[in-house]
């Protein structure tokens, strides 16, 4: 495991201090958390980049087109 030492001001950090407490995890937990997330969002974002550069562009709009209609049908009809 890494150590990370990071520069912030004093009153960031107290606010980061109070969420993470608000939470009921550690300022540590908190930090750990975001870095997931965040790596989680590069990784979906690269794959998805990967499979758009060898893929066909009709298909997947194709694709959403289908979503699209599958999500319309299950949505209630907003009312006027």
């Amino acid at each position: 495991m890494s150590t990370l030492t990071i520069r912030l001001p004093d009153t960031k950090h107290q606010r980061l201090k109070a969420f993470a407490r608000a939470r009921g995890i550690s300022l540590n937990k908190l930090v750990e958390e975001w870095a997931t997330t965040a790596l989680a969002q590069l990784d979906t974002e690269n794959r998805y980049l990967l499979r758009a550069a060898r893929g066909r562009p009709e298909a997947g709009l194709a694709l959403l087109d289908k979503l699209d209609q599958s999500l319309r049908r299950r949505t209630p009809a907003k009312k006027k």
